[in-house]
Parts: structure tokens; sequence; C-alpha cells
């Protein structure tokens, strides 16, 4: 059995360590940075994550 990652965790980690959400944090809005995954044989969503600011 072949075990699948998931990847919505990475994109996450991405937004953070790219600091994208940093140019809106002046704004004093609500941030909400959201990973999908997804599946290129259903192309549909296979996963996703978010995180409140």
């Amino acid at each position: 059995m072949i075990e699948k990652k998931s990847f919505a965790g990475s994109a996450l980690k991405q937004i953070k360590e790219k600091n994208y959400h940093e140019k809106f944090k002046q704004k004093g809005l609500a941030i909400y940075m959201i990973g999908v995954e997804f599946n290129k044989e259903d192309r549909n969503i296979a996963g996703f994550e978010w995180e409140s600011i």
C-alpha cells in the first residue's frame, strides 16, 4: 500500500516562510492562511488546512 502524503501543511509552511501575509497585517483585517492540496488524477481538492492570524 502506498502512503499518500498531504501537501496542504507544506503550503502553509511556505506562506509563513515567505511572509506573504505580512503586507496585509497593517490593514487591521482578519487574515486567514489557506493551504490546499489538489489531486491530479481526480482533478479535485484532496485536502486543505487553514490558520487564522
